[in-house]
């Protein structure tokens, strides 16, 4: 009866063996820069008790059984391969970051949702008015199992402000150069949005060569492409991102559920220019710093 009365004792003092270990987990694919920081940006908005732990020193390890030792309220997903790997769970809210085509790896999932790494294509729109002279037609390649739901939303943005935007389907990288030599002539700016398919270390050189051979600016995603000859990129501010996840997880910990959350695109973008090619091309950027 004594060896009884202890362990309700124990019990009570340091909780039961089977107690969550911590209302959050975070699974992070990898030790960069950019994951660091949007990790670094939600715990700016959320200190919720939580667990971090990286794929690449998990080797085999089995997740699903740290999350039955955990049985967190919330997995934090930062990196595509953090999401593959935690995207089977059920029972749990899931939240993403850092990922940039969740739909292909969400696709039925009621547990989850996030924020992507893609700009609202408004954002592009917005930014090819304020340069002068402004283009009127604009092209774009694109793969539609990758970027089809973005480019819908082109069409409408441009329709809106007075562009006329032409988009070629590709379903392979090796289709883009003969994509890009369809709109020559046909196009006074070129849009390249972050497509896996069309986007490749080749496929660029193609991109920054017909913008050099038809006089026409190149508008990108990534300030490395600046760097390399295009005109401008809007660029995601990763520990923005972290704070919009980090508000998304204070709703699920306070009872909302992932299912309940509509997926959030970049509200924050860093734009980057190259001065030189504008002046090549006769291009005066305006206030594009918004």
């Amino acid at each position: 009866m004594r060896k009884f009365y202890l362990v309700i004792i124990g019990i009570i003092l340091f909780g039961s063996t089977s107690a969550r270990a911590h209302d959050l987990l975070v699974v992070q694919g990898l030790r960069v820069k950019p994951f660091d920081e949007a990790f670094r940006g939600f715990r700016n908005v959320c200190s919720a008790d939580a667990r971090r732990i990286y794929l690449p020193d998990m080797d085999k390890a089995d997740l699903s059984h740290i999350v039955r030792e955990e049985r967190p309220r919330l997995i934090l997903a930062i990196g595509a391969d953090a999401l593959a790997r935690v995207r089977k769970v059920k029972g749990v809210s899931i939240l993403y970051l850092m990922v940039l085509n969740p739909h292909l790896d969400t696709a039925g999932s009621t547990n989850v949702s996030g924020v992507t790494m893609h700009v609202p294509p408004e954002k592009y729109f917005d930014h090819l008015t304020r340069i002068s002279p402004n283009p009127k037609t604009v092209g774009l390649v694109y793969d539609p199992a990758k970027t089809g739901h973005l480019v819908k939303r082109a069409h409408q943005a441009a329709r809106s402000r007075g562009i006329e935007l032409t988009a070629v389907e590709v379903r392979r990288a090796n289709d883009v150069p003969k994509a890009l030599g369809s709109l020559k002539g046909m196009v006074d700016a070129l849009l390249m949005l972050p497509d896996t398919t069309v986007v490749t270390p080749e496929t660029v050189e193609f991109f920054l060569l017909f913008s050099q051979n038809n006089g026409i600016p190149v508008i990108t995603f990534a300030s490395k492409y600046v760097e390399m000859g295009a005109l401008l990129s809007l660029d995601i501010d990763a520990y923005d991102q972290g704070k919009q996840a980090g508000e998304m997880a204070l709703q699920i910990l306070n009872g909302a559920t992932a299912s309940e959350l509509p997926v959030a695109e970049a509200r924050k973008v860093h734009v980057k220019t190259n001065r030189s090619v504008a002046r090549k091309l006769g291009i005066t950027l305006g206030n594009l710093d918004r």
